[in-house]
């Protein structure tokens, strides 16, 4: 694989047959409507409501509306001719104080006219359980820090299968758990803005394990049999290239994938636990801070048994690459992120920025995460559940988005290699996202969606940007045919 790699590199060639293509959105980034028929308040409700969390003072207390105006999705997700659309289901709308002790039935009418909705355009939906929003009722009891929150958990996934899942067959059950944990519990920058960084993410993600497991669990035993579905854990994976042909160097981007994607890829496809370079490590560091136990939680036996083979196919979301470089960190460094693992990241400048500084455009880093997937994990089936670029600053605001264009064929085509020349079992691929919405701390500033939406505008029309189109005819052509090739002028 040639991180050089050209436009004479281009794989014109079709995806398998039956492979699927989708788009995405999740809930509290949509939905808006937060208070509306019975909802319950969300630790994004109240992360978002207070001063200074959120660029522009955003919040998601409208954000698209979609909890009004689902059928306009359904009606641009018709014309992208998409075969699934993958959103997620908000725990306070169902539940509005996280337990079983009050349902809100509204809510679950809401998801079942978008489920029907989607159907009767012959659109598939793949759900995910939990994408961020807590219920502050349960956020003000210790939140994902509580071990308490896995059995809610587990009563909340029963009751989504219970309701839904004669018509869902995918379900995802926590979206990217790394992002949860070290962006909200570490750094402090997403709900619920705890800046605890060696210890909480590390517990929130013990917990999100044990969490994922419990629901996958329930669904395997009391529901696989009956509604024919397959539910699977959503994880996140940047690429990580060595930044020299140092040996130390090499190691670090070993040891950066491990605690990005290991951290929860380990216990559910190989041992139950997490990867050994974690546990060396952060038990290393935590001796030399005087503690008597290791800072990273530790798995019982049982648990270990029960973590193990909670999967049917590997979700996978990806946006970028790093550079990473072996760099020891000392004691004065303990609030960041990368202190356990000794690694420090870079971006090529030659790289075509976006609208967040450190996602890059660099397509080959899905190709190489695909094959290291392989790998590493046995040759899954892989599941892209989400892969898209935020508008640059040249593109923001503009329906002529070439920028996304560039990206989305790049990534696409590697995607096609990694199939075609590397033997990655890739089902099914996702676009994030089906439009802009509320971008967590960004608020409405940055930008994903191949459709447009005027927030100015109270009626919040979706407006399809250029890259609607390309991805429209992406998925009719199933790729990049060798009889498309002769009608397409290079980008």
């Amino acid at each position: 694989m040639n991180p050089s790699a050209t436009e004479e590199d281009f794989l014109w060639d079709s995806f398998p047959d039956g492979f699927q293509w989708g788009a995405a959105t999740s809930a509290y980034q949509v939905e808006g409507a937060w208070n509306t028929d019975g909802k319950g308040e969300s630790m994004w409700d109240r992360f978002s409501h207070t001063s200074g969390r959120i660029e522009n003072g955003d919040n998601g207390d409208t954000a698209c509306d979609s909890y009004h105006k689902y059928p306009e999705d359904i009606a641009i997700l018709k014309k992208l001719g998409v075969h699934f659309y993958r959103f997620s289901l908000s725990w306070p709308r169902i539940l509005p104080r996280g337990t079983l002790e009050l349902v809100n039935e509204p809510g679950i009418d809401y998801y079942n006219r978008l489920i029907d909705g989607l159907l009767a355009d012959g659109i598939q939906p793949m759900v995910t359980i939990f994408h961020w929003d807590l219920p502050q009722a349960l956020e003000d009891e210790g939140g994902w820090l509580n071990p308490q929150t896995i059995d809610h958990f587990r009563s909340f996934a029963r009751l989504c299968f219970e309701r839904f899942g004669d018509r869902v067959k995918t379900w995802l059950t926590v979206n990217e758990p790394y992002i949860f944990a070290v962006i909200g519990y570490g750094y402090g920058l997403f709900a619920p803005g705890v800046r605890q960084p060696l210890t909480a993410p590390y517990q929130v993600g013990h917990n999100l394990i044990k969490g994922h497991a419990e629901a996958w669990h329930v669904y395997d035993k009391e529901f696989r049999q009956l509604q024919n579905g397959r539910i699977s854990l959503g994880m996140v994976n940047h690429w990580f290239e060595p930044y020299s042909n140092k040996t130390q160097d090499i190691e670090a981007a070993g040891r950066a994938t491990e605690f990005m994607l290991g951290w929860f890829a380990h216990p559910v496809f190989v041992n139950g636990d997490y990867p050994q370079v974690m546990k060396e490590r952060i038990r290393v560091k935590s001796e030399a801070e005087g503690l008597k136990e290791s800072r990273l939680p530790v798995f019982t036996e049982e648990e270990k048994k029960r973590i193990k083979g909670t999967q049917d196919f590997f979700a996978l979301n990806h946006y970028t690459t790093f550079l990473v470089e072996n760099h020891e960190y000392t004691a004065t460094d303990k609030q960041s992120e990368l202190y356990d693992q000794d690694t420090r990241n870079h971006a090529d400048p030659a790289w075509p920025t976006s609208g967040r500084e450190i996602f890059r455009d660099v397509p080959w880093g899905i190709r190489k995460s695909l094959v290291w997937i392989k790998d590493r994990y046995n040759n899954p089936e892989i599941v892209i559940t989400e892969n898209g670029v935020s508008d640059d600053n040249e593109h923001r605001g503009s329906l002529d988005d070439q920028q996304r264009i560039r990206y989305l064929r790049g990534y696409t085509n590697n995607v096609l290699k990694a199939i075609k020349m590397d033997g990655c079992r890739v089902s099914a691929y996702t676009v994030w996202s089906l439009m802009d919405n509320f971008e967590w701390s960004d608020g409405f500033s940055s930008t994903f969606g191949l459709h447009r939406v005027d927030f100015s505008d109270p009626n919040l029309p979706r407006i399809p940007k250029a890259s609607a189109e390309f991805y429209r005819k992406l998925v009719e052509n199933n790729g990049f045919s060798k009889e498309l090739r002769r009608k397409t002028t290079k980008l």
